[in-house]
């Protein structure tokens, strides 16, 4: 396992509006999170409620003004950073006395932390001058957790002017998000998920502050959310062409983490880690060398003999024995924990209802729909208000959602306007189709389908709208929630010391017996979705289709005896554990093997 100053663990984002403003909770802290920049509206509302608990003058941005979206992004991360500077500063010099301050930060940590070590040290040294020596190293080597951000790559619509046209593509939403990074103080990372956008990642290029000075430090960084080996070596390269150097690849279970679910072809994450782990040196050295002859012909001259890649890992993991697993056997530099943070409102804007729906949600209630106007699987929880307010719309005869935001608005196809198929125009469109087509079966098979998309605009906003008292006469405030499967296992609701406790396996918030192993709830997760997949395509099974499914049973196959052989090597379990993944794993091969048998694959 690495040596770790801090901590060993950082917060994915939640949602767009859930982790909007954590940062200013967990970093003071040492903890990083990561800020979603999809709404840009939210964004200013948030900042006028930060106006006036640091009593500064706030001077709101008009939608309709110049690079509007740009500006209060940067305007927005600005007094994030400033907050979260103040303090942090408050804690690092506060008294080690102080149950909120610095000891806190300190007895957080995990015991492994070369702080925490040091801090140890000197609560038992008896020598004043080495005591003091002590503190005073501890503060020196304090830091606050980094302030990330997330761009949704595929989220670049572009944008029109005043006299209709369209405008230059820095306009469009994903580039204007990435310049309103760009331009702020922060120095931390944008994570790109969802995917490569090659004229997004070009425009990263028009940055100073993407490139490294001579000591070779970067203001901004690059990270990457990948699924596999081979997506992180081709994006890394490509950016790298541009002497742009991916600081994080990100990898992400493709369902077993919350939000929308980008599925592998039966790649299970052991096997994904074990890669990245083995590949390591070869990576870096793929990319090094693309990197430095790209910075020279730019005529930038920097200290390139520490380039580093972090390689981190998220989605799934519940218990601190399965973070020191990660850690040690895969060489992670960090381990995202996101889910089991709805739970703690101290540091998420969570609203009291859903507050209790996801406290008391189980196995059944968690599920993969089809709500994402984006067509994409997307993890939801049964029972959320937004649902409700979906099905109450459909029974008066009101089916969608008026289309106020416009942040996931696309060509559909039935219309040459970009439009959200959760929208109100939307589905009456769908509406004409489906009365006007042959195939009526079809057809009202597409419109139900139409009919279950929710708008995520509103919904994943709703919460940190209520939680922060701003006022809207806009937006409606149904909430939407997109927790992962690992939410069945945690109902109570905590501090953030608890959780972060919890995280370093020095208490338990496992409500449920028999919660099973990350891996193996991956491993189920992705058996569901294959059978799920297979009775979609069961009437039409193509020689395309036959492929598609020989090759995701052959991977799955592969990864079954992988685990076959890691079982033993789990050490932070004990062998009634170990016994327990054994036969779990026994059980779901079984299951694999029945799924095939049945439907003849």
């Amino acid at each position: 396992m690495k040596n770790f100053l801090g901590h060993s663990f950082h917060i994915p984002v939640l949602g767009i509006g859930y982790s909007i403003d954590t940062p200013l909770k967990a970093a003071p802290y040492g903890i990083s999170s990561v800020i979603s920049l999809v709404d840009d509206t939210l964004l200013e509302q948030i900042r006028e409620k930060l106006c006036i608990k640091f009593d500064m003058e706030f001077e709101p941005i008009p939608e309709n003004s110049f690079d509007s979206r740009a500006r209060r992004i940067t305007e927005y991360l600005n007094i994030i950073n400033k907050g979260v500077k103040e303090r942090f500063e408050q804690i690092r010099n506060s008294a080690f006395e102080v149950e909120d301050g610095i000891k806190k930060y300190l007895e957080m940590l995990p015991d492994y932390s070369e702080l925490k070590k040091n801090y140890k040290l000197m609560l038992t040294q008896k020598d004043a001058a080495l005591k003091e020596k002590l503190a005073g190293w501890i503060r020196d080597h304090l830091y606050p957790g980094s302030i990330d951000v997330n761009i949704m790559t595929k989220l670049d619509r572009e944008k029109t002017g005043k006299d209709g046209k369209t405008l230059p593509s820095e306009f469009n939403e994903a580039h204007a998000a990435l310049r309103g990074f760009a331009m702020s103080d922060l120095e931390s990372s944008v994570v790109f998920s969802a995917g490569m956008n090659p004229r997004l990642y070009s425009y990263a290029e028009t940055f100073k502050d993407f490139f490294p000075d001579k000591l070779g430090r970067f203001r901004k960084k690059i990270t990457i959310k990948v699924s596999d080996f081979r997506s992180a070596l081709i994006q890394g390269k490509f950016l790298a062409k541009k002497g742009l150097w991916v600081n994080e690849f990100r990898i992400e279970s493709g369902l077993n983490c919350g939000g929308h679910a980008f599925a592998t072809d039966g790649y299970l994450l052991g096997s994904i880690l074990d890669e990245f782990k083995t590949k390591r040196d070869e990576l870096v050295n793929s990319l090094r060398d693309l990197f430095i002859p790209a910075l020279k012909n730019k005529g930038i001259e920097s200290d390139c003999g520490n380039l580093d890649v972090k390689i981190t890992v998220q989605g799934g993991v519940g218990t601190g024995s399965e973070h020191s697993f990660l850690l040690r056997k895969y060489d992670v530099d960090s381990v995202g924990w996101g889910t089991p943070f709805l739970l703690v409102p101290e540091v998420t804007n969570i609203d009291e209802p859903t507050l209790d729906l996801l406290s008391r949600a189980g196995e059944k209630d968690l599920y993969l729909s089809n709500i994402s106007p984006l067509g994409v699987p997307f993890n939801s929880v049964r029972g959320n208000s937004k649902d409700e307010e979906k099905f109450n719309r459909i029974k008066e005869g009101k089916p969608g959602s008026p289309c106020t935001k416009k942040f996931l608005m696309f060509k559909t196809g039935l219309s040459e306007k970009p439009m959200c198929t959760a929208s109100i125009a939307y589905i009456k469109e769908a509406l004409k189709f489906k009365n006007n087509s042959a195939d009526k079966e079809k057809a009202e098979k597409d419109f139900n389908n139409t009919l279950d998309k929710a708008c995520l605009c509103e919904g994943l906003t709703a919460s940190a709208i209520i939680t922060n008292n701003v006022e809207q006469k806009r937006q409606g405030l149904a909430v939407s929630v997109c927790p992962g499967p690992n939410m069945a296992y945690f109902s109570k609701i905590v501090s953030l010391r608890e959780m972060v406790d919890h995280i370093y396996g020095r208490t338990n918030l496992i409500t449920v017996e028999n919660r099973p192993n990350v891996f193996m709830k991956e491993l189920d997760l992705y058996i569901n979705y294959f059978q799920n997949r297979l009775k979609e395509k069961a009437e039409d099974f193509s020689k395309q289709t036959e492929e598609y499914f020989t090759n995701f049973k052959n991977n799955i196959n592969k990864e079954i005896e992988y685990y076959k052989t890691l079982i033993p090597d789990i050490a932070e379990e004990t062998e009634k554990v170990r016994e327990k993944i054994k036969i779990d794993l026994e059980n779901l091969e079984n299951k694999f093997i029945s799924i095939f048998g049945k439907f003849g694959a």
